[in-house]
């Protein structure tokens, strides 16, 4: 049975919850940090006991404030994992609209992530993982194809993967793609991107969603389909549950 399948056939009910029982009474440190030359803000919360850590790469108009990709990291606190918000712009730079849609600069601001989470003291030895939204998923991608086995998994919401497409057929990281099934022209654009990816793959669809997900219930599906993405593919360091 093939990745994809056997994630789908774990996954038949919305929301199904992760594999890994959750830990929301776990202790969890805050702090907002500094990535890279440029400074750039990141909001990195990490769990007592964390198994791995998911940095996220918001989409154009956003922020490392938006309330979904929020929502998103707390629950996967929730389950054990550590998460990074990031704002891969300075401010200065978003006042530029060229450099939203940049997905080279983007995806070299990611990097310079992953690398500073890999000497962090306080996430170090966890596997990673890339959330990504809307064009932020192209980022996610591209820096996967860069990265290669130092990215476990990636997951895209409501994502633009066809920025990424060049590289696509070079991407070995699992890839989740979730999209909303009201999100027409973003759903044509991930079924013509999932095809070029030669990783395990896989493309879920929610029922009745459109591009941010605001519809009852469909949050809670995204949040389900990304943990358990992220509990199949990120090993955690030996001696962590």
């Amino acid at each position: 049975m093939s990745a994809a399948r056997d994630f789908s056939t774990r996954l038949a009910g919305a929301g199904t919850p992760a594999a890994r029982a959750p830990h929301a009474a776990r202790n969890v440190r805050r702090r907002e940090v500094r990535i890279g030359p440029f400074a750039l803000t990141g909001d990195l919360c990490v769990p007592e006991g964390a198994h791995s850590l998911i940095i996220f790469a918001h989409g154009s108009g956003s922020s490392r404030l938006s309330p979904r990709n929020r929502a998103v990291a707390e629950a996967l606190n929730g389950k054990g994992m550590a998460t990074l918000l990031l704002d891969l712009l300075t401010v200065e730079e978003e006042v530029e609209r060229a450099n939203v849609f940049d997905i080279a600069l983007l995806t070299r601001r990611l990097v310079d992530a992953v690398v500073w989470a890999a000497g962090e003291p306080d996430c170090q030895q966890l596997p990673i993982g890339l959330f990504g939204a809307s064009t932020g998923a192209a980022a996610a991608l591209g820096a996967a194809a860069v990265l290669g086995s130092q990215v476990g998994a990636v997951v895209s919401r409501g994502g633009r993967p066809d920025l990424a497409e060049a590289v696509l057929p070079r991407i070995r990281t699992p890839t989740l793609l979730i999209v909303g099934g009201h999100d027409e022209e973003v759903l044509a654009l991930n079924r013509t991107a999932c095809a070029r990816l030669t990783a395990p793959k896989a493309l879920k669809v929610v029922p009745g969603a459109t591009h941010l997900f605001p519809e009852p219930g469909a949050m809670r599906e995204v949040i389900g389909l990304a943990a358990a993405w992220f509990d199949k593919y990120l090993t955690p360091p030996e001696g962590n549950d």
